[in-house]
């Protein structure tokens, strides 16, 4: 996402989540603990948004999305959102449906690492949200269901086909959306859903301390690194060897490249510029 920005000024609250930035770090918590964090029409649209703001803030180097309460997400509100889509013509449901697989593009594109702390449900639209960051940090009451097939939909919402063959493979992948089972922290974990497993009540810390080795890291290197490993998932290799090359130059010269040279030199840590 693009640096630049036009008139518009930094949105100071946000309705449907809360915003905490500390030292380079984002902290981002969906708020509805009575509802398990279901997402409403204004939840989709302000992480969109919110993911592109930081997106143009240097000061965020990584981000954090966990949930409030029980669970981490329970997916999209039934009440809210199943029973509104009802009432709604093909040209609102496609622009409803873009906004969501929008959220998920935000998160693959934005600059910064994003890691979900995930206890408890993370279900439908909430399952997905965790799938695209680039880690999941989950404690063992952590259960995932793609539930989109259990309502008549297809399980290849938000982009979890693309997403999720290519994080736990095709078998794997057709069983969880075609069924919509729940995958519990366990088995999770021995397929590769999981990033990292936590003892009970501790994914959120853990998600914390993971942001903060990642925020003090060159996060140029982190950025482009993220953004390889989501162009070349389609390519060939010659292509995604030459986009290597192109990127390790341009990395090569930046000052985070010398700052390393110099402290290994002088036997000192290297002072991380992002540059």
């Amino acid at each position: 996402m693009s640096p630049f920005t036009g008139s518009a000024t930094r949105t100071p609250d946000w309705r449907h989540l809360r915003l905490v930035v500390d030292e380079g770090v984002a902290t981002v918590t969906l708020a509805r603990p009575d509802k398990l964090n279901a997402l409403t029409f204004g939840a989709y649209a302000d992480l969109r948004d919110l993911l592109a703001e930081l997106s143009r803030d240097k000061s965020v180097r990584a981000l954090v999305l966990g949930g409030e309460g029980r669970g981490f997400c329970s997916g999209g509100d039934v009440d809210e959102i199943i029973g509104a889509t009802l009432a709604m013509d093909t040209a609102q449901l496609l622009d409803f449906n873009r906004m969501t697989g929008q959220v998920v593009r935000a998160i693959r594109e934005c600059p910064f690492p994003v890691i979900v702390a995930v206890h408890g449900v993370a279900a439908g639209a909430g399952a997905v949200l965790a799938l695209a960051a680039d880690f999941r940090v989950a404690d063992p009451s952590a259960r995932f269901s793609f539930l989109f097939t259990r309502v008549g939909l297809s399980g290849g919402d938000m982009g979890a086909a693309y997403l999720l063959p290519r994080v736990v493979g095709l078998g794997h992948a057709t069983r969880l959306l075609m069924l919509g089972e729940p995958v519990r922290a366990p088995e999770a974990e021995r397929i590769g859903l999981i990033s990292e497993l936590t003892e009970e009540g501790r994914a959120a810390a853990a998600a914390q301390d993971l942001a903060r080795r990642l925020a003090d890291g060159p996060a140029l290197a982190y950025a482009q690194t993220k953004a390889l490993l989501t162009a070349e998932l389609d390519m060939p290799l010659a292509a995604s060897i030459e986009l290597d090359a192109s990127t390790q130059a341009l990395l090569m010269n930046g000052e985070d490249y010398a700052e390393f040279h110099a402290a290994f030199t002088e036997k000192r840590p290297p002072k991380w510029q992002g540059r």
